[in-house]
């Protein structure tokens, strides 16, 4: 069993996997599709969409999340809203 030392360098690896499933998760039932894979890979390509629409100061989030879903709501939200982003423009290109 790995101690908390070893696995403290991939930690970051491991909450946007996680933030990935559940944002990815969440925009496939909101928008409908996607498996467990797809899920993920959708839930972490939304973060790095998400996480350039806040920087850039294209996506302004109405009140602070963390109040309601402790530690990450906002990286939440704002990986939900870019997997709905993704969703959409695959389908878009993707002629669906």
């Amino acid at each position: 069993m790995p101690t908390m030392a070893q696995i403290q360098p991939y930690w970051p690896y491991i909450v946007m996997a996680l933030n990935g499933l559940i944002a990815g998760w969440l925009a496939g039932s909101l928008l409908g599709g996607g498996g467990l894979i797809r899920n993920v890979v959708v839930g972490i390509i939304g973060a790095f969409v998400g996480g350039a629409l806040v920087q850039h100061g294209l996506l302004k989030l109405p009140s602070d999340f963390n109040t309601i879903i402790p530690y990450y709501g906002n990286q939440l939200v704002v990986s939900t809203i870019g997997a709905g982003i993704v969703i959409l423009v695959a389908r878009f290109l993707g002629g669906r």
